[in-house]
């Protein structure tokens, strides 16, 4: 019988390059007696092969549905081609074309295998901290252009030596082709210095048990890290970071350390060993040997990562199992990169410097999220591992491309190229001029890495955030200016793929509203080309604006007042000590006068909730009232409060004033804050619940999206996805993208590119 040859070409675009995809194709080949030639170019990766008809067409089907591990095929072409009679089957250099199609990958955690090397005597990279291979190590951190080559990466200035370069030319090793490939002889090395830069000899795990704080120059940026079991020395970083109850991040030496001080959910377990690492926000175990109330004061939640780098790996031992890793910056101010910077710094906030002579060229922060009860995954930050992996969108306006700029706090910006989206890594607050320039900065590397040059800017509404203010100085480009929470449902419904109208549930701390004034609590029907605001929550008065925002019993104040007038002073000498009677005085001033903005904000009524239980008068950073009152509602009892949803002259109502005459009512029976809070959220539950039934009795919407900041808390999200599941609504919350202001690019670059047809 006659056999039929074929010769074939293939078009592999994705994330195919930095994850072995190259030597896969070489042995996958090789195996099925193919010959031809596999390359990668700033276009994707070309194949082609020529041999038997039945092995070209299984050498393919195995290729599609079993890539490398780390390996994301977004599409495939094929091209019949005339028989070349190659010689054998070659990996040929990379070229570099006109057109980038190609995807970067975010960098992986070590894996097993060179886990075992690093921690084996008996192997020549035994406790090198740079140690890598196809299937782990930095990739996005340290490329400077596609395509994926040594020579484009900050690796570039270590040539191979024989051993590694031999390594690297073998088909069957697992390091062939690995482009960070290095070892003591030929790649970068560290060193242990004092604050003045000169090196130190000793051991960086003995300065760490002495005590010491040791500023560690990771994969994307600096830590500061110290025995977190050292009360004393958690207490100095505390003061020297200014850093005054925020938690602090934690890095166990493995998932067996990591379960004496938490308990780890399966689900947990998975992200802690995956190949992202992310930082996973657990149930703390209280373990004496660590002082909680110093890593996480008034929360009943750590967050813990392990070792991602061989690098980490250097920082323990039998008896150093949990170390405190820390964003190496003044509260506030950028993740820091640079040897010199880092020196120069933080000189007063670190006794050691533990640093590399590898160039850090895309920063990157750790990323952060949680896991629920009902199993779903809360993007808190999302970095390091994640970025710059695109975002795969339901529908978009392939010719035109978005750039969209997020917001203020938390910004993160989106670039779209075709159907995907690619969000940045989180900068941080913009108002911070070291944030902008970075954000700046990391503008013009995506636009290179992804060679694309945006037809259209989206912006926030909010005419003073430094994203918004940027957009309109760029010259004659289109600017679509986006409403803050329509970005945020559209970046719910976009990762979900949703097509067709909504509810969304959109519950944050402020946003611009198109009637100027603060919105936070609200319910919106809609798509990605408009929306309508049907309900939100009933208006207060703001006076003092962000002030407010971190007092919070400012705002427990203003709900006192609008409901029982000048009875609320003597309320608040009972239950609000920071509150000065001048203090009060000048809000009833200008509440009287009428003066403030208006606000709806969840996330304020959180912190009013919060203050007059006394659980968190003052917010010393973001979000820390309402933290706290979660952690606090966990110990609560059963039961609720009673609701009230009315018409208003431009849709529904959600009154809050019930809830709180309710919190005031049980505070003066004398129930415990445990209880209240409890009840606050189920009441709050309930409120949002039978809002959205009658928005769907008048819609005949069934899909809902939840989104804002406000739903990181796990009461609240798991409340609200029973009630609705009970009601047959199709339920949909973030996975991908932050619930928070981290995702709300998404939502914009969406919006922007079904508004510009």
């Amino acid at each position: 019988m006659t056999q039929h040859i074929s010769s074939k070409r293939f078009t592999i675009k994705g994330i195919v390059q930095g994850v072995g995809f190259r030597p896969h194709v070489y042995r996958l080949a090789v195996g099925l007696g193919l010959k031809g030639w596999v390359l990668n170019s700033s276009s994707g990766v070309f194949i082609e092969v020529e041999g038997l008809t039945s092995r070209v067409d299984e050498f393919i089907r195995t290729l599609l549905e079993q890539p490398p591990p780390l390996a994301v095929i977004r599409s495939c072409q094929e091209e019949e081609l005339p028989i070349q009679n190659f010689a054998d089957f070659v990996i040929l250099e990379s070229v570099k074309q006109e057109t980038r199609e190609v995807m970067i990958s975010p960098d992986i955690a070590i894996c097993g295998d060179c886990r075992r090397e690093v921690l084996d005597p008996g192997d020549r990279r035994y406790r090198y901290p740079f140690i890598n291979c196809t299937n782990c190590g930095p990739r996005f951190t340290i490329i400077k252009d596609v395509p994926y080559d040594r020579a484009k990466t900050t690796m570039a200035e270590f040539p191979m030596c024989p051993e590694c370069e031999a390594e690297y030319r073998n088909p069957l090793d697992r390091r062939f082709h690995a482009q960070p490939n290095a070892c003591p002889v030929c790649g970068p090395g560290v060193c242990l210095t004092d604050k003045d830069g000169k090196a130190n000899h000793a051991s960086v795990i003995d300065v760490l048990k002495s005590g010491a704080i040791v500023a560690v120059k990771g994969l994307g940026a600096f830590h500061l890290a110290v025995d977190a079991s050292n009360r004393n020395a958690v207490r100095q970083l505390r003061q020297r970071k200014l850093r005054d109850a925020k938690p602090f991040a934690v890095m166990a030496r493995d998932l067996t350390a990591a379960r004496k001080y938490c308990l780890i959910s399966e689900p947990e377990e998975a992200w802690l060993a995956s190949r992202q690492a992310p930082i996973v926000v657990m149930k703390s175990l209280n373990n004496p040997v660590i002082p909680g109330d110093l890593l996480h004061p008034g929360l009943n939640t750590l967050g813990v990562m392990l070792p991602y780098t061989a690098l980490h790996y250097l920082l323990f031992d039998e008896e150093l199992d949990l170390l405190v890793m820390t964003s190496a910056n003044v509260s506030d101010e950028p993740i820091i990169t640079d040897n010199y910077q880092a020196l120069k710094k933080l000189y007063s906030l670190a006794d050691y410097f533990f640093i590399h002579n590898r160039q850090i060229f895309n920063p990157c922060d750790d990323s952060v999220l949680s896991c629920t009860a009902l199993k779903t995954t809360n993007i808190i930050r999302r970095a390091r591992g994640f970025v710059p992996q695109g975002i795969k969108l339901p529908r978009m306006n392939g010719h035109k491309s978005v750039l969209a700029v997020g917001g203020e706090m938390k910004n993160t910006f989106c670039l779209t190229r075709g159907d995907e989206a690619f969000l940045s890594q989180h900068w941080g607050d913009l108002n911070h001029y070291h944030n902008y320039i970075n954000f700046l900065a990391g503008i013009d590397r995506f636009q290179k890495m992804l060679a694309v040059e945006p037809n259209i800017i989206a912006h926030d509404m909010h005419p003073d955030y430094q994203s918004t203010r940027w957009a309109k100085e760029q010259g004659l480009l289109p600017r679509v200016a986006v409403q803050h929470h329509h970005a945020h449902m559209a970046a719910a419904m976009a990762e979900n793929g949703l097509q067709g109208k909504a509810i969304g549930l959109i519950c944050d701390g402020t946003g611009w509203g198109t009637d100027g004034n603060i919105w936070g609590g609200e319910v919106l029907t809609g798509d990605y080309r408009s929306f309508d605001r049907v309900a939100h929550l009933n208006y207060l008065p703001l006076p003092g604006g962000d002030l407010t925002a971190k007092k919070p019993y400012r705002m427990a104040f203003i709900y006192l007042y609008e409901l029982l007038g000048e009875r609320a002073i003597r309320y608040a000498q009972r239950w609000l000590p920071d509150m000065s009677r001048e203090e009060a005085d000048i809000i009833i001033n200008r509440l009287d006068r009428g003066e403030s903005l208006l606000t709806s904000s969840c996330g304020r009524l959180f912190d009013a909730v919060s203050a007059i239980l006394g659980v968190c008068q003052i917010n010393r950073y973001e979000g820390q009232a309402a933290m706290e009152l979660e952690a606090m509602a966990r110990h609560g009892a059963a039961g609720s409060y009673p609701v009230r949803v009315h018409s208003g002259p431009q849709g529904l109502i959600m009154d809050a004033n019930p809830l709180w005459l309710s919190i005031i009512h049980e505070l003066e029976k004398g129930i415990t804050p445990e209880i209240i809070a409890a009840r606050f959220h189920r009441g709050l539950a309930a409120l949002f619940t039978e809002t959205i039934r009658l928005v769907r009795e008048r819609s005949g919407i069934d899909q809902v999206v939840m989104s804002g900041g406000v739903f990181y808390n796990q009461i609240l999200s798991e409340l609200m996805m029973e009630s609705l599941n009970r009601m047959n609504m199709k339920v949909y919350v973030h996975r991908q993208v932050p619930a928070g202001d981290g995702g709300i690019a998404l939502g914009q670059a969406v919006i922007a590119s079904e508004v510009t047809d």
